[in-house]
């Protein structure tokens, strides 16, 4: 488990009206940078074909170490979505619901996920994305609006005047960039307690003797991607993330789907890097540098004894910059 070190409360805490001030200069800093602006000088991109097999996309995802990549649909020479862990996760559904289906599974396609969606009454994630040039602002707007932590930028080619998949912008990438260009989230040091940045009710656990489907199920029902894993009295030990099932079904070996919470962490690849945990009176400046150094998807909120108290995740802390204290147009309050 990785924690990290909370810093001392050296200077005066900032003003509620300097502190909307301070997001003011982080929004307007992402009004003038672009997605093209976050991405690194060099990446790589894989692309699905929606008419390719789910079996064969789960196996270039896991030797490709990524978990999510655009669709393309041949037929209309058009961006098509984003595939990502929730698909699987509702293909488990399906399997569970529909047992007799299992032997049909290795035969789906891409294409036919949306029509698993409807048979086990999931609702369909917008399809979202973005142009590239657009402010860094809209997009992260628009990634709020749809709930979505990654978001395909599609482009126009130039010569065939057809849509192009340029690459995927996420949230930790968003705020790493933030965090790493904008001096003014040093400033930011109002503990979390007192922005109210977080879940603390209503939290979904399990144990390490939780069977792996039920699991599923409250990763699913409750449109979440992780939960925590907690001992007898309530101490965090693990957290169970939606990309683990990615490892447990690889090779479609579903009856790893069998296992309990304990015994498929094992089934983790040695390079996990762990969680991170954070305190309720931990500042956000803090959590911005814990950020800048790492690379972080949620914060597990603990007490001194490391008992769950809350989740932060990379969600919260963007809805907190780009929307506390402002008005329905858009305006500082």
């Amino acid at each position: 488990m990785r924690l990290f070190t909370r810093a001392a409360y050296q200077r005066p805490l900032p003003r509620l009206t300097e502190r909307h001030d301070l997001q003011q200069r982080i929004r307007d800093f992402l009004k003038v940078r672009t997605s093209y602006d976050v991405l690194p000088l060099s990446f790589r991109l894989i692309i699905f074909d929606t008419a390719l097999l789910v079996k064969k996309s789960l196996t270039i995802l896991i030797q490709n170490g990524i978990v999510s990549a655009p669709l393309w649909d041949s037929k209309t020479s058009s961006f098509a979505g984003l595939l990502t862990t929730s698909d699987y996760l509702n293909l488990i559904q399906y399997y569970w619901q529909n047992p007799e289906a299992v032997s049909r599974i290795d035969q789906f396609k891409l294409n036919s996920l949306r029509d698993i969606e409807r048979a086990i009454g999931v609702q369909p994630l917008e399809t979202v994305s973005i142009h590239p040039e657009k402010p860094l602002y809209e997009a992260c707007r628009r990634m709020l609006e749809s709930r979505a932590r990654r978001m395909p930028l599609v482009d126009i080619d130039d010569e065939t005047k057809r849509s192009m998949v340029v690459s995927v912008v996420t949230q930790y990438r968003i705020l790493k960039f933030v965090a790493v260009n904008v001096s003014e989230t040093q400033l930011l040091r109002k503990p979390l307690k007192h922005l109210k940045l977080g879940t603390y009710k209503n939290l979904e656990t399990a144990k390490m003797e939780t069977p792996v489907f039920e699991v599923i199920h409250q990763l699913v029902n409750s449109a979440i991607s992780s939960v925590p894993i907690l001992n007898s009295d309530g101490v965090v030990t693990n957290v169970f993330e939606a990309v683990d099932v990615i490892t447990l079904i690889k090779d479609t070996n579903y009856d790893n789907l069998n296992l309990n919470v304990g015994e498929a962490l094992q089934k983790r690849q040695d390079d996990f890097p762990g969680i991170y945990t954070c305190h309720i009176d931990d500042r956000l400046d803090t959590i911005f540098d814990t950020i800048r150094k790492s690379r972080v998807h949620r914060l597990v909120v603990v007490d001194e004894d490391n008992r769950l108290v809350g989740l932060l995740t990379l969600s919260d802390i963007l809805e907190y910059i780009l929307l506390e204290g402002e008005g329905e147009d858009g305006k500082q309050e």
